[in-house]
Formats: C-alpha cells, sequence, structure tokens
C-alpha cells in the first residue's frame, strides 16, 4: 500500500544535497528517519496505512539514498539536518518516528527541542549499545564501493549480502550501478551512534511509544523494560519480528502507530 502524491525534493545544506520524500496529503505531519543502509522511501508502505490522518515526510538521512555523503557522520551532524528539514518545510513542531539510527536521532532532536515533537515513536533503538567498543557493522567494509556496468554484476558483488541489500542497488548518472550508500561512512556512522544515552532518551516528555522486535532484535527485553519504566508516557509494544519491525510486520507496525497516535 503506497500513496500516489508521494514527491520527491531536496534541500541544500553547506553545499551538500539532503533529499526527502513528501507523501503529502492533508494529515499532520510526522516525520520518519530510516537506519543505517536505508532510505526514505522504505516508509512508502507505512505512509499509505497512516494516510489520511498523517502526512508523511521521509527524507534520506546524510550519505543514504539520493542524499549527498557528508563530511562526518556525528550526532550533532544528524540533529542539524533534522532542524533543517523541519525548518525548510515550515514545521514548527511534528511528530518524530524512527527505526534503529533514525530512532536515536528522533529522540536526540526531542531531548535538544523538546518544544518541536509533539510525540515521539522509537523502533528499535536502544537507550545504550556498543559499549563494548565492537561495531556490528564491521561486515560493511566487504561490500562493494565501486560501481559495475550492470545491476547483475554488482549484485553478484554483493556475494551473501544480495538478498538483504539488493534493493539498494542503484544505476548512477553516467549508467553505472552500485550502492546508494558508502561502505565506510556507515562504518563511521555506526561508530558514532554508539554510547550511552540515557540522559537523552529521558530529557524529554512529550508522549513516545517504543516498539521492540521480540525474535532476533536489536534491543532486548531487559533495556526495553528499563526504557519504558524510566521515561513516564513511554508505551512499550512488542511484535513477533525482527528487527525490521515496521518492515517485516509492517501491519503489525502500523496498526501500533495508529493507535498510540489516537491516543495521543
Amino acid at each position: 500500500m503506497t500513496t500516489d502524491i508521494a514527491k520527491r525534493s531536496a534541500l541544500t545544506i553547506d553545499d551538500r544535497a539532503l533529499s526527502y520524500v513528501d507523501f503529502g496529503g492533508p494529515g499532520l505531519p510526522l516525520i520518519a528517519l530510516h537506519g543505517h543502509m536505508s532510505e526514505g522511501m522504505s516508509y512508502a508502505d507505512l505512509a499509505g496505512r497512516l494516510a489520511p490522518e498523517w502526512r508523511l515526510i521521509a527524507p534520506d538521512q546524510r550519505g543514504h539514498g539520493d542524499s549527498d555523503r557528508a563530511a562526518d557522520y556525528s550526532r550533532e551532524g544528524y540533529l542539524a539536518d533534522l532542524e533543517a528539514l523541519m525548518d525548510h518545510l515550515g514545521l514548527d513542531q511534528a511528530v518524530l518516528l524512527g527505526h534503529s539510527l533514525g530512532a536515536i536521532n528522533a529522540y536526540q532532536f526531542a531531548a535538544r527541542h523538546p518544544e518541536r515533537v509533539t510525540a515521539l515513536i522509537n523502533a528499535e533503538g536502544c537507550a545504550e549499545l556498543g559499549l563494548d567498543g565492537s561495531n556490528p557493522l564491521a561486515f560493511v567494509l566487504n561490500l562493494p564501493d565501486g560501481t559495475a556496468p550492470s545491476r547483475e554484476k554488482i549484485v553478484a558483488q554483493l556475494g551473501p549480502f544480495a538478498p538483504y541489500l539488493e534493493s539498494a542497488v542503484r544505476e548512477r548518472p553516467d549508467g553505472t550501478w552500485g550502492l546508494h550508500f558508502h561502505p565506510q561512512d556507515i562504518y563511521d556512522s555506526e561508530d558514532e551512534v554508539h554510547g550511552d544515552h540515557w540522559a537523552d532518551w529521558t530529557g524529554s516528555a512529550c508522549p513516545a511509544l517504543l516498539v521492540r522486535g521480540a525474535e532476533g532484535g536489536v534491543l532486548s527485553a531487559e533495556q526495553a523494560g528499563r526504557m519504558a519504566a524510566r521515561r513516564p508516557g513511554t508505551r512499550l509494544v512488542e511484535l513477533e519480528t525482527d528487527h525490521f519491525v515496521y518492515a517485516n510486520d509492517p501491519a503489525g507496525f502500523a496498526a501500533a502507530v495508529r493507535g498510540f497516535l489516537a491516543a495521543v
């Protein structure tokens, strides 16, 4: 299920393009932030399920999709992009929804700009992660960082990751094919998002929905319970799916979001 009025646009931030998809409609604004190696269009199905009550706007975050690469992938950089997007759209306030990386970006923005966030939806975004120094996305450094003359050839270079990343293959303006992200950028961004973010998670007071994938998600049941308990106004929902809750249980995820938004 998708909407028919989606429009892709871009704004310029420090000579860098930030692309976004506005799925349109008369509804209230909801900005949806994707996770690593994904893109704004991954929310097309959710946009259709939430319409017409909600107008979903989904950027390709820095270094992803149709957006340009950035000089860094710091916490401050991601949050500045979101602020610039809201200003560009003329949105004083919006609901923020995020998955994984996008969820952390969303709740950190809410902590720093509470007056601009009316509600928060966190899908599989941890309050603490990577404290052991490991990088679970180290495998991306084995992915092709160049281009190939055809889609088939770049997909072949993905090897065992092809079933998961084939949708990330794009044709470039010069006719070659490659991924819509650069592996080193993803690795660096994952490093930057690690840390103890409890102060940010508990740093806003708007209503919040925390969604956990109970079948192999990144967010553990123990940490999810603590996150719900330590932040007043937070509702915890567990879906019988993996980390990619909105993609692999689209109906269940949309139902949880709709129910939450109707209540707030």
